[in-house]
């Protein structure tokens, strides 16, 4: 399942973009300014970025140069009000995949994103399909965990929740990181899912493998 970041800082556009992303089988994130868009961004576990320009804080072209800067390809939709050609033309030489003006028909968005998608998926080799954390490897297309030769089963959200700490070894990841990327925006911020859910990881794959941060988080030891 494609994990979609919308970069959108209107509350009745990002709800209508995340009602109908979802409603087609994406999962997606929220973000509402461009600070907190770049700290998303550069996690590197979104499958594709839906990106405004107008944005609080950095602007999107501020935004998509800075994360093209630090070397992340996730494919990136402008979606801006913005129509004039000087506007297109400098958000493709920023390194945006496409360029959507509003208004706009939501099918035709759908459209483009399922083609980036695809272009996207088509052009990855083996390795980058693949995460690997010392015995632990992690097979993004098969969604198959191998821990040694054993192989282990994960539910999605386990799935999840370990291929962000394999990309983070030593990072301290707050529990509000983890329920954002993990569960989205709507999940109650003080319920204990994560811990719940961490639990499962350490069990499936190693009681030593995360360590608790106290006051702070978890932590992938490195």
């Amino acid at each position: 399942m494609s994990h979609i970041l919308i970069v959108e800082d209107e509350p009745r556009i990002s709800a209508f973009l995340e009602k109908g992303l979802q409603a087609n089988g994406f999962t997606t994130s929220v973000i509402q300014d461009g600070d907190d868009a770049i700290s998303f961004a550069l996690d590197g576990t979104f499958d594709l970025i839906i990106l405004d320009l107008g944005l609080p804080g950095k602007d999107g072209l501020m935004v998509l140069e800075e994360i093209r800067g630090q070397g992340i390809q996730t494919p990136v939709i402008i979606l801006t009000a913005r129509d004039d050609v000087n506007d297109k033309v400098s958000g493709f030489e920023s390194g945006a995949d496409d360029y959507v003006t509003k208004p706009f028909r939501f099918e035709e968005l759908l459209a483009r994103v399922r083609a980036r998608l695809r272009t996207s998926s088509a052009s990855q080799t083996h390795a980058d399909t693949t995460v690997k954390f010392g015995s632990i490897l992690l097979d993004l297309r098969t969604r198959r965990v191998h821990v040694q030769d054993r192989l282990v089963e994960l539910s999605a959200r386990e799935f999840t929740l370990a291929e962000i700490f394999l990309r983070h070894p030593g990072q301290v990841l707050s529990r509000q990181q983890l329920l954002d990327r993990v569960w989205g925006y709507d999940y109650d911020p003080g319920s204990n899912i994560v811990d719940v859910y961490v639990g499962y990881l350490r069990k499936k794959l190693g009681n030593d493998l995360i360590e608790t941060v106290r006051g702070m988080g978890y932590r992938l030891r490195a």
